[in-house]
């Protein structure tokens, strides 16, 4: 009786245990329409494509596969949010995916920010990373900002380094900043109750992977900051009215596997207002 306890108890943890496997494999394309409302005018709009947390190491989502998930879209930025890896032998396995977006011909390109397990990697190990990532055409941004221009308007493309490991400096991040619609990309989000002082108009971000594995709640987020303890760990969210977006990610951590969670690719539609609007200021 015993032994027979024993096996179905086996079949079941079994069975569970490759069905939270396979999920790691059922990617969710998620498509975000954002309108900012502090704006009467809008006169174009700008596609970007988000990914975040690969976390190579555990990906069950091959290169390919990923192109093909979004060939017939319409890319005009790429944004990736960080921790791409956390072993410098990785690294190399990061080319086919950077390879593959570029065959997205992204029209403003590519901009990267760093995340936590990127930063396990120490000196010429995250250099060579660095490199890699600007090798194929990634703007690696480490709390700075740029500007690119949409039909004559301004977009500023600020970069804010890793909160989680005490890398973010709002200060640098912004400084010389043009007047204009505001992208943050980092990688944590619990940065955003730190920004009461620094305009976005949008902000995106990772790190928390929607849980990865949720019973029913992510309880073991809690050491991740104060949006983890509020159950902010992914979607759409506001602070201060203003909007920002958490990605569950496209690889796993710890183990490969994923309960009450689904790998994510989003592309988010940006409204772009009129250029040289007060109400665009920098700060």
């Amino acid at each position: 009786m015993h032994m027979l306890i024993f096996v179905c108890l086996f079949i079941v943890i079994t069975f569970f245990i490759f069905k939270a496997y396979k999920n790691t494999q059922n990617i969710v394309v998620k498509k975000i329409k954002i309108d900012n409302k502090n704006q009467s005018t809008f006169t174009s709009s700008l596609n970007i494509l988000h990914l975040s947390d690969l976390h190579l190491e555990n990906i069950s989502i091959s290169a390919d596969r990923l192109y093909e998930e979004l060939k017939n879209e319409s890319i005009d930025l790429i944004a990736l949010t960080g921790d791409f890896l956390d072993r410098k032998r990785t690294i190399p396995k990061l080319v086919p995916y950077l390879n593959a977006l570029n065959r997205l011909n992204p029209k403003y390109g590519i901009y990267a920010v760093l995340g936590n397990h990127d930063y396990v990697l120490k000196g010429e190990s995250l250099q060579y990373l660095i490199d890699t990532l600007k090798k194929y055409n990634c703007n690696v941004m480490q709390n700075r900002n740029e500007t690119i221009y949409i039909d004559n308007q301004a977009l500023n493309i600020i970069g804010i380094d890793d909160f989680s490991t005490k890398r973010s400096d709002l200060e640098i991040s912004y400084k010389d900043i043009q007047n204009g619609m505001n992208l943050v990309l980092t990688h944590d989000p619990n940065i955003v109750l730190e920004m009461k002082k620094y305009h976005f108009d949008y902000l995106l971000a990772g790190h928390f992977h929607g849980g990865q594995i949720c019973y029913p709640k992510a309880y073991h987020l809690a050491k991740m900051g104060k949006l983890a303890r509020m159950n902010i760990i992914k979607g759409l969210q506001s602070q201060d009215g203003r909007p920002y977006y958490i990605s569950e990610g496209l690889g796993q951590t710890g183990v490969n596997i994923r309960i009450g969670s689904l790998p994510e690719i989003t592309i988010h539609q940006l409204s772009m207002a009129k250029r040289n609007t007060s109400l665009l200021s920098a700060i």
